[in-house]
């Protein structure tokens, strides 16, 4: 018991509040750096630091407040029954559910509340609607959500949010406003406040009166299933170079016998990731950046931003809707047919040199473990002799997360993206059959030319040095969680007109690292994919030349001499081995999917650092 920390005793009160207040006795809690999910009765909540401030303990115990309501209050397959189709008017179904349990557990236990307060501030802080400048960049579903819960229980938006609330205030409760009242006086029947909110939807035109609810979502997973593979015919990893739109036959090779078994294991494999993912998705939280002394960047860096206030880090799905993505993967698939057998030979290739890797070893001649058969004979002739067992070796590879960070810059655009686009998409099937974790990140900026950033300094009289002058955005393609089932359509966002721009690599650099230190796997590896060095006109008009260069490679020498994660870049026309101690630059983007290939070979051949 001397061994035990305050953390350990917050885990075991955290625990027993979240079984005693879902009713359920086997609610497991445990804590992450991650986004806090709720997968069944498996909690994941905020790791707040070892001291226990007061605000990151109220957080923890929100998460764990809330997960818990749900568990009690809330009835998945009716929700998915009673749900609506579209995209838009799902988001927002979703929201008022959620907004359902939470106020169920606020209105009867004070306690409660205050914890659900601190962790929706939390979630707040990573919504796009604390930054919203107009109607547009609103997201409909948190606005209303938060409408709802202020009806519900009486409670103010968070101050950051306010604004953005305005926003839609009027058009909500012109519309909907009658409906929002109501929605009390169904909050103890799951069905009725289902239908409410229906009604509510289409008041607000956000779905039409004669739509029917959507099935359940195994129904909508598996015709989305179906049009991937009629859409993946030709990226299939089991499929042989151009031949990849046959089904497979009996007089295929060996290899392709080999890449149909990897199949079984790779449907097993994504069945099992969705149902780790759970409900916890709909947070839309980003990873926490956990207090470690790999956090504490070198003052010798020289380089600040003149505001961090217009930065945004956010997903595919909240930069373009639903409908929109698969007009763009469609485009992407049909742009890239010539290349997806050359591609898909590569990481099959790629797959069995992996899967080689954990065939079962054996240590022989040990003094214990399991019975070797080949030395029966040795045991009969000396029943003493004591070396006669075998011990199965262990394999590593497995416990790894990749993460591909691609440039997102206007130099990309055209070939190269696409190409970059393609090799990401099934390198991480590839790599999620193998039973490795990929994520896929981009980045870019906001604004050519500064955007809000350089307005703000512009405003301050442009004071001498300024630093970083334009608003990052940083963009999640896949979480490193995420099935690639669910996160394939999401690449087509490279694909949309006005989305590339300009290239700060140097904090996209960190981010990514920061995310990857954040994870639970012993091995890190890290792949950057560029064609220059990094460019932004607003910030080096106004610094030195040489300045987001200088800091690039100081993030680059920190990373490969202090940090596990194993560095690696690719250069699409550019000489990158200037940079990285471990780069290669190719010139043709046709070359992209092959040494990705070769790349990630080698550095699994590698032992880790």
């Amino acid at each position: 018991m001397a061994d035990r920390s305050k953390l350990d005793d917050l885990k075991d009160v955290l625990g027993g509040t979240a079984r005693a207040i879902s009713c359920e006795a086997e609610v497991e809690l445990a804590y992450t750096a991650e986004a806090p999910s709720q997968s069944g009765q498996h909690l994941k909540v905020p790791m707040p630091a070892r001291d226990l401030p007061a605000d990151q303990v109220a957080q923890a115990r929100g998460f764990a407040d809330s997960f818990a309501l749900k568990l009690r209050y809330h009835n998945e397959a009716r929700h998915r029954k009673n749900a609506p189709q579209e995209a838009i008017a799902r988001a927002c179904f979703d929201a008022l559910e959620q907004v359902r349990t939470d106020a169920l557990g606020s209105r009867n236990m004070k306690g409660v509340n205050g914890n659900l307060d601190a962790a929706l501030r939390m979630r707040m802080r990573s919504d796009p609607i604390s930054r919203a400048q107009n109607r547009d960049e609103v997201p409909i579903s948190t606005a209303l959500a938060l409408l709802a819960r202020e009806k519900l229980t009486g409670e103010l938006p968070p101050e950051s949010t306010q604004k953005g609330v305005d926003m839609l205030r009027e058009w909500i409760e012109e519309g909907a406003g009658a409906d929002l009242d109501g929605l009390n006086m169904t909050l103890d029947d799951q069905d009725s406040f289902a239908k409410l909110s229906t009604q509510l939807l289409e008041h607000l035109d956000l779905i039409k009166s004669d739509d029917k609810a959507s099935e359940a979502d195994d129904n909508g997973d598996d015709s989305d299933d179906e049009s991937d593979d009629q859409e993946d015919d030709g990226a299939d990893d089991e499929a042989t170079g151009d031949q990849g739109q046959q089904d497979m036959r009996s007089e295929q090779s060996e290899d392709d016998a080999q890449e149909s078994e990897s199949e079984l294991n790779s449907d097993e494999l994504e069945e099992g990731a969705e149902d780790e993912i759970g409900d916890g998705g709909d947070e839309g939280m980003m990873p926490v950046r956990p207090n470690r002394p790999m956090s504490d960047l070198p003052s010798s860096f020289d380089y600040s931003p003149w505001t961090e206030k217009y930065d945004e880090i956010v997903s595919a799905t909240e930069l373009c809707d639903e409908e929109e993505l698969t007009r763009l993967r469609a485009f992407l698939d049909q742009q890239l047919t010539s290349l997806q057998g050359a591609v898909t030979k590569l990481a099959n290739r790629l797959q069995r040199r992996l899967m080689a890797q954990q065939n079962r070893s054996w240590d022989f001649d040990q003094e214990e473990g399991m019975l070797d058969a080949a030395r029966l004979a040795r045991v009969v002739s000396n029943p003493a002799h004591s070396l006669s067992y075998k011990i199965e070796r262990e394999t590593n590879f497995r416990d790894t997360v990749v993460t591909l960070l691609i440039d997102n810059s206007g130099s990309m655009r055209g070939r190269p993206i696409s190409i970059a686009a393609i090799s990401a998409d099934i390198m991480a099937r590839t790599l999620e059959r193998c039973g490795v974790k990929t994520e896929i990140l981009g980045f870019t900026t906001r604004a050519w030319k500064g955007g809000q950033c350089r307005e703000s300094w512009l405003a301050a009289d442009r004071p001498a040095n300024p630093g970083r002058l334009n608003d990052l955005r940083h963009i999640i393609y896949k979480q490193a969680d995420e099935p690639w089932r669910r996160a394939r359509k999401n690449l087509g966002l490279m694909m949309r007109e006005g989305l590339l721009k300009e290239n700060i690599d140097g904090e996209a650099l960190l981010w990514a690292h920061s995310r990857l230190i954040a994870r639970p796997e012993e091995r890190r590896i890290l792949m950057v994919i560029s064609d220059g060095a990094p460019v932004d006109d607003s910030t080096l008009s106004v610094n030195h030349g040489a300045y987001l260069e200088n800091h690039l490679r100081n993030v680059i020498e920190w990373i490969e001499a202090r940090s596990p994660v194993q560095l690696v870049a690719i250069g699409i026309g550019h000489d990158v081995t200037r940079y990285y101690k471990r780069a290669v630059t190719i010139m043709d983007a046709e070359q992209l999917g092959g040494t990705m290939v070769e790349q990630l070979a080698g550095l699994f051949d590698e032992e880790p650092k």
